[in-house]
């Protein structure tokens, strides 16, 4: 198919139902609509020749005939409508100028079973609202060239004209068309005086074009780094083995320490890739696509055109940039996780940067994992696909292990630079501790301790700069009563969990101060005392909020470090949109900024060659929670912030705080080392048959009437174990960990099996009997990461 009509420069074709009786080779297609109708063989309309596989298009649905949006998936005869009356057939509405490949529409497919959600749903999640509603497209007048002038043409010109000319000619034909104005710039005229004489002569000729206008991407030209640098043994090893399989599928693992190259590796597999006339893919965590990750790929391969896909961007630039993708003009694209439906033709590699990361997995329908989308859609293309990451996930580590993957290992940093230095802090002794005056709170210890403390102040002083992380935002995480006999402490009145504090973000009246749910986002005032006992409230618990005070308290003075201007809290409460996150680090990397403070945002992605000390406040944030995936999350947070510092002349230091000095996750991140703290923790689930020896699915119910979501999710249960066969695990009907959320009580049920066709078999049999389904009140999670 050519690239070009993905996106067509037409207005939608109105079309117009068909004569009551349809001719005896009259064109059908089958489209899968935008809605929750569960049918992979969509529904049949009466289509005319122009209509496309994969084209978005516009069908009646039901009595009221409801426009409705939809794929087409499937065209052919009257074969299609499995003896259904023709006359009763309806007609395509109209078409729009969407077109997919007819590769995303086989993985749209492949994920509507693996996932259990309708196919037009997935679909519809694969075109972003912006590219449907055709956001920013305008019709401009621009300039492109004429016929040459003859000599008398030149000789009637003036001076100016003719200069301009001159000058013209000499540019690249690719240059145009343009606006007049731009023209005058690129050949350095003050004005469009000589142009407009160019245009009236015929020699230039005004032509109108479509373009989409949209504001300026955020700034990733410019890039300390040019991306030119002579390889190590190590990377040239890694970049020869991977582009030794271009043209093949090929999974690969690409385990490499922090500050081992492997965006330098990233960057020599897509510079093959292009010189094959092919394309690239990356995709990068929506918080590591930052300036500076961005910047070193639109540096690189601004000839070739790089389109650059996340959630930050404006309607009309997501257009815009989706655009670029569709048409070609950029055979680079990099991305969050919705960019692995990039609509890109002739693929040559996809590549998942931190390919570990949660925010690959998609918490709504449909529920994905972008990660595991890139390798099928990468085997459905026929390219290698490269999974990078300095702490890998174990499903993916595992399968390098098993042969599965092709495992390539980076064990050091490039150039002198080395692995930082880790101390592990021990917060449970006394001489680490530090009382905090009680301005702070009755018997509060202050967040940093006595050597990360010391370590801060000796950084700042001698000029360097420093990152401290605490993975919880706010001020304080539960209010509770001093009178500990009483037990009260304050909850949300619509969810089973505790109310979070929130320094001045929270409404206030008459000097007492209301606290937010983060699960309902519902607001309840804390009283005035405890309503059992009658005695004080005390706010426990310590978030980035509550470290800014002490931040403020201890060395605003004697480091001169004042928020918003020294120094920044990076968080979802600070951080609003995409450009306050580029402006912080921006500030930073000119060393306007000597500290940041900051949850999981600044632990991944950052590379500030001035950072010599990293802190790690709590170590046990996420490490007691009751999910099997907690050690692993707390290794990768731990070893992925360490790895900010000593990238550059001065060494490396970090200070990780803990009250589980000896825990696996801790000691071994201290050590980096990474195959030493997996084989411990496959190990361990070995023993326990969990993922990844063994698939997962997690079925969610839930509903206001709570013996109502727990007869549903009991007979759910019982269906899959009359359907599923003995390999198939069924746990549950249980309470979720967190039973009940705005109001809804909530029930899970865990199945487990050695493979997923089981599962998928057991799950079928009773969707296809309309007993199973996806929607507001189901939630069917295949290989879930988070139980809570």
């Amino acid at each position: 198919m050519n690239t070009m009509d993905l996106f067509s420069q037409q207005h939608p074709q109105e079309k117009h139902e068909s004569a009551p009786t349809p001719p005896s080779d009259a064109c059908y297609a089958r489209v899968a609509i935008e809605r929750g109708m569960d049918r992979m063989d969509g529904l049949t309309y009466l289509a005319d020749n122009e209509v496309q596989l994969g084209q978005r298009v516009i069908v009646p649905v039901g009595r009221g005939n409801t426009p409705t949006g939809g794929y087409v998936i499937e065209l052919g005869n009257a074969d299609l409508l499995d003896g259904y009356d023709p006359n009763k057939v309806k007609a395509i509405a109209s078409t729009t100028p969407a077109v997919l490949p007819e590769s995303l529409i086989e993985l749209a497919k492949w994920m509507s079973i693996y996932y259990m959600c309708p196919l037009g749903m997935v679909l519809g999640s694969v075109v972003p609202a912006a590219v449907k509603a055709d956001t920013g497209r305008r019709r401009k007048s621009m300039l492109n060239l004429g016929e040459p002038p003859n000599d008398e043409q030149l000789k009637a010109l003036s001076p100016g004209a003719r200069r301009a000319w001159a000058k013209i000619r000499d540019l690249d034909p690719t240059t145009f068309p343009i606006e007049p104005r731009l023209l005058a710039a690129r050949i350095e005229e003050k004005s469009v005086a000589a142009i407009n004489r160019l245009t009236n002569a015929s020699i230039l000729a005004e032509v109108e074009v479509e373009v989409i206008r949209a504001p300026k991407l955020f700034d990733v030209l410019e890039a300390d780094d040019s991306g030119n640098h002579t390889l190590t043994e190590t990377q040239t090893r890694v970049v020869e083995g991977i582009c030794a399989q271009l043209g093949n599928f090929s999974p690969n693992l690409l385990h490499g320490v922090t500050g081992s190259g492997k965006t330098e590796v990233y960057i020599n597999i897509v510079k093959r890739v292009l010189a094959r006339g092919e394309r690239a893919l990356m995709l990068v965590p929506e918080i590591a696509l930052t300036p500076q990750t961005a910047g070193r790929f639109v540096h690189t391969f601004r000839e070739a055109g790089v389109a650059v896909l996340h959630s930050g961007l404006t309607k009309a630039t997501r257009n815009q940039q989706w655009a670029m993708a569709a048409s070609g003009e950029a055979r680079v694209v990099i991305g969050a996780r919705s960019a692995v439906f990039a609509p890109l033709e002739q693929l040559g590699v996809i590549i998942i940067d931190e390919e570990h990361d949660s925010s690959y997995k998609q918490d709504q329908l449909p529920r994905y994992n972008a990660r595991d989308a890139a390798v099928k859609r990468s085997q459905i293309e026929s390219c290698p696909v490269v999974l990078g990451s300095a702490t890998p996930s174990l499903e993916s580590w595992h399968n390098a292990k098993a042969g599965r993957y092709t495992l390539w290992s980076m064990p050091e940093r490039v150039g002198n630079s080395k692995l930082p230095a880790v101390k592990v802090v021990n917060l449970a002794l006394d001489e680490e501790r530090m009382k905090a005056p009680k301005a702070f709170g009755p018997n509060q210890d202050f967040s940093i301790g006595r050597s990360l403390g010391k370590a801060l102040y000796q950084t700042i002083e001698e000029g360097r700069q420093a990152i401290l992380l605490l993975n919880r935002r706010g001020f304080a995480s539960v209010v509770v009563s001093s009178d500990r006999a009483s037990g009260w402490k304050l909850e949300c009145d619509q969810c089973d969990t505790t109310m979070v504090v929130h320094k001045g973000s929270v409404r206030q009246t008459g000097g007492r101060r209301f606290v937010r749910c983060h699960h309902c986002l519902s607001e309840q005032l804390i009283p005035k005392a405890c309503p059992i006992s009658g005695k004080p409230l005390v706010e426990l618990g310590v978030g980035t909020q509550r470290v800014e005070d002490e931040i403020a308290f201890r060395y605003g003075e004697s480091l001169g470090l004042v928020a918003g201007e020294s120094y920044e809290r990076v968080d979802a409460d600070t951080m609003n949109k995409a450009s306050d996150y580029f402006s912080v680090l921006d500030r930073f990397r000119r060393g306007e900024l000597k500290l940041l403070l900051g949850t999981q945002m600044i632990a991944k992605g950052l590379d500030f060659p001035n950072v010599s000390l990293v802190g790690v406040l709590s170590a046990d944030t996420a490490m007691h929670l009751p999910d099997f995936r907690a050690e692993e999350r707390t290794y990768q947070l731990v070893s992925q912030v360490a790895g900010r510092a000593g990238r550059g002349t001065h060494p490396g230091q970090v200070i990780v705080q803990t009250l589980n000095p000896h825990a696996p996750s801790i000691s071994r991140a201290a050590r980096h080392d990474y195959v030493g703290f997996a084989g411990d923790e496959l190990g361990a689930r070995y023993q326990t048959g969990l993922p990844p020896f063994v698939r997962m699915v997690r079925i969610v119910v839930r509903d206001e009437n709570h013996e109502e979501a727990r007869a549903r999710t009991q007979e759910i249960a019982s269906l899959l174990r009359e359907y599923g066969d003995e390999r198939v695990q069924v746990n549950g009907p249980m309470p979720c960990t967190i039973t009940r959320i705005a109001n809804f009580y909530r029930f899970a049920i865990e199945m487990l099996c050695p493979s997923p066709k089981p599962m998928q078999d057991a799950m079928q049999a009773i969707r296809a009997k309309g007993m199973l389904k996806s929607d507001s009140q189901v939630a069917i999670d295949v290989d879930p990461l988070w139980l809570m």
